[in-house]
């Protein structure tokens, strides 16, 4: 599993911004939703994390810089890809499957206070 995880890490996140998107919108969700849980989870805000974009940061740089995971991503559970996000050992890995989880989430109609741990 550790080349695959390389491989991720290594992801361009701009790669794999659209797919959020496509995801939420498919169900009726927007960009900025996507856009907020991002920046939610990370810290950054919408100018920062269009830099990240533009600059086609990979996933390992995207979460590095980060300016703060959010707090209450801890309480971010459940499974997905057939792992159980809380459980996952690898920090990085870890985070990318919050984002994963996040988005999932809105896609399956949650409510955004709910996704966003309020």
């Amino acid at each position: 599993m550790q080349n695959k995880n390389t491989r991720i890490f290594k992801m361009a996140f701009a790669s794999v911004y659209p797919h959020y998107i496509a995801k939420a919108e498919k169900k009726g969700r927007t960009k900025a939703e996507v856009d907020t849980i991002i920046c939610w989870l990370t810290g950054y805000d919408p100018n920062a994390l269009q830099a990240q974009i533009d600059n086609k940061t990979d996933f390992e740089t995207f979460f590095a810089q980060a300016p703060q995971l959010h707090p209450n991503a801890s309480k971010i559970t459940g499974v997905i890809c057939g792992y159980r996000v809380e459980e996952i050992e690898d920090k990085l890995m870890q985070k990318i499957r919050y984002l994963d989880k996040l988005i999932d989430e809105l896609a399956k109609g949650k409510a955004m206070e709910k996704i966003l741990r309020t």
